[in-house]
């Protein structure tokens, strides 16, 4: 696991009504502050990559369909400098991932659905604080496509 990303497995609360889905508290271990909320809906097979946060710490869960989130550690003094993470959202095995400023991410909608994924930041957007790269850029040597195995 990357150096400060942490995956929080979150309550659900399920009845024949249907269910509620618990996203971040402010008495929570990891909450920081408020910034803002926002959803970002993903076509089936679209790449939403790469982008990097200077200051902004994102809190991600998955609230429709399932995602394939990918990391990359560029921070020069970290510990896991250069290291890829895969990590799949989906709202069966529901949690939240916490992502640090510095860690390149990206995401993609699989299963060829549609996908929901929301974000509760610790600022509100800034575009002049986030970095962005094509989803092919050869610096992450990285391929969307889904492995079988």
């Amino acid at each position: 696991m990357i150096e400060g990303v942490e995956i929080i497995p979150k309550k659900q609360i399920i009845d024949e009504r249907g269910k509620i889905m618990h996203m971040l508290r402010n008495d929570d271990p990891n909450y920081t502050k408020f910034g803002e909320i926002y959803f970002s809906y993903s076509h089936p097979d679209t790449i939403k990559a790469w982008h990097l946060h200077k200051r902004m710490t994102v809190n991600y869960v998955c609230v429709i369909g399932k995602i394939k989130l990918v990391l990359f550690d560029d921070r020069p003094q970290s510990s896991t400098k250069g290291k890829l993470d895969e990590i799949f959202l989906t709202t069966d095995n529901y949690s939240l991932v916490s992502v640090p400023p510095g860690i390149w991410n990206g995401f993609k909608s699989i299963e060829n659905k549609f996908s929901i994924i929301a974000n509760c930041s610790d600022i509100p957007h800034d575009p002049e604080e986030m970095l962005r790269k094509p989803f092919d850029d050869p610096y992450f040597n990285y391929n969307w496509n889904i492995k079988l195995g």
